[in-house]
């Protein structure tokens, strides 16, 4: 049995619009600046207090968790208001249902979003019962740390060998790499080529018709990945 893990953020959905609005609500709640939008998405990924802390100053960093909590109480009212529709990037579900098919693979998500925020994407997107492990970070340490991974192969019983990490991060690759897996990187997300080169990427796809090719080669499938 293969697992391929998915992130979400720049990977499976153009989130950018709903994470730069979220910090400008955050960072305001404590009179701060807000950081501009490529300081936001470069942090995207990391789990939320982590990526707050990251994006502040040493003098402001203890307003975290505050402002994280700022943050998610923003995004919630945004999302029961009919809001904070990310969208999908272009071929992603057809690539999700295309795997999800394959009676010898399982798919995953190891992403920086809370748990709600996994499901508030499976809601909008119609991708119920695609992914049978879902790790976030409410639930495991902050990437790169490898615990999203280690528990996604502890709960599908997959091996690391038969294990891809797809994401478009630094921080997904040294997660995928740390954890023992193969990581492939995406060129559409908000980490440039040179950074995921940089991370350890195996290979990197530049769209979502790729991405059934290169597990075929990766894993050596002999049949069509749409058979």
């Amino acid at each position: 049995m293969y697992l391929v893990i998915f992130d979400c953020d720049g990977t499976l959905i153009d989130s950018q619009n709903t994470i730069v609005s979220g910090m400008d609500v955050a960072f305001r709640s404590q009179g701060l600046t807000p950081p501009d939008r490529a300081r936001c998405l470069s942090i995207v990924g990391l789990s939320l207090e982590v990526a707050i802390r990251t994006l502040c100053t040493p003098e402001d960093a203890h307003l975290a968790g505050v402002m994280a909590d700022a943050y998610r109480d923003a995004k919630v009212a945004e999302r029961e208001a009919g809001g904070a529709f990310d969208p999908l990037y272009p071929g992603a579900k057809e690539a999700v249902d295309l795997l999800h098919a394959r009676d010898d693979v399982l798919l995953g998500v190891a992403t920086g979003k809370a748990y709600r925020g996994v499901v508030h994407m499976v809601e909008m997107h119609g991708l119920h019962d695609r992914f049978v492990t879902i790790q976030t970070a409410d639930r495991a340490p902050s990437k790169p740390h490898p615990g999203m991974i280690l528990q996604a192969l502890e709960e599908t019983g997959a091996e690391a060998a038969r294990t891809v990490m797809i994401g478009d991060t630094s921080y997904d690759m040294e997660m995928a790499r740390s954890a023992g897996v193969s990581a492939l990187g995406v060129s559409w997300g908000y980490h440039a080529r040179p950074l995921l080169e940089g991370a350890g990427a195996h290979a990197i796809i530049d769209n979502f018709s790729e991405l059934a090719p290169e597990l075929t080669r990766r894993f050596g499938w002999i049949q069509d990945v749409r058979a």
